[in-house]
């Protein structure tokens, strides 16, 4: 199956995102037009303390109009690599660095219009050790058990789709 990019025009370019419209070539040889977000790849971590519990935080998200609890997670700074990121992100949202992260796994948020990949950590040996976050994020962050996490996604009360795939990534390397 070939798909051919004839022509790539930017159509919008924001602060966190660009719009692009490609002119595609399709295996049957037709030509259609795909409206592409280009988003910097992110992170999502699960962290897990000392006790055994998972850390969420709860954010206001605009789209959604509603406060979300989700995994800590962040956008890649320009030339960040995936680790780095992550270690960053867990110490401004969470305000703890972890002395071991793992990647269990990485996927696109939504490849039908967006080029974003997100790489997943398991964060452990949690110690105190905060950054300052971003000025636009007003973060609570909260630990749960693991029963109250899956729980919490099992019964809609997590409803953002990287904290879910993150958790099902994250279950054969949890205890239990």
């Amino acid at each position: 199956m070939s798909f051919e990019l004839i022509q790539s025009q930017s159509i919008y370019q924001g602060r966190a995102f660009a719009v692009c419209r490609d002119q595609v070539r399709l295996p049957d040889g037709k030509i259609t037009y795909l409206d592409v977000v280009a988003h910097v790849n992110s992170i999502a971590l699960v962290p897990v303390d000392g006790q055994g519990r998972v850390w969420l935080v709860r954010q206001y998200r605009h789209p959604a109009r509603k406060t979300l609890w989700e995994l800590p997670a962040g956008t890649l700074e320009a030339g960040e690599l995936p680790e780095d990121g992550a270690g960053r992100e867990i110490r401004e949202e969470i305000g703890q660095a972890a002395g071991r992260l793992q990647k269990i796994g990485e996927f696109y948020l939504a490849p039908g219009y967006s080029t974003e990949l997100m790489h997943v950590y398991l964060a452990t040996e949690l110690r105190a050790d905060a950054l300052p976050g971003d000025e636009d994020e007003f973060l609570d962050a909260e630990a749960f058990s693991l029963a109250e996490v899956f729980a919490m996604a099992r019964d809609g009360k997590i409803q953002d789709a990287k904290s879910l795939a993150a958790l099902f990534l994250a279950r054969s390397f949890l205890p239990g």
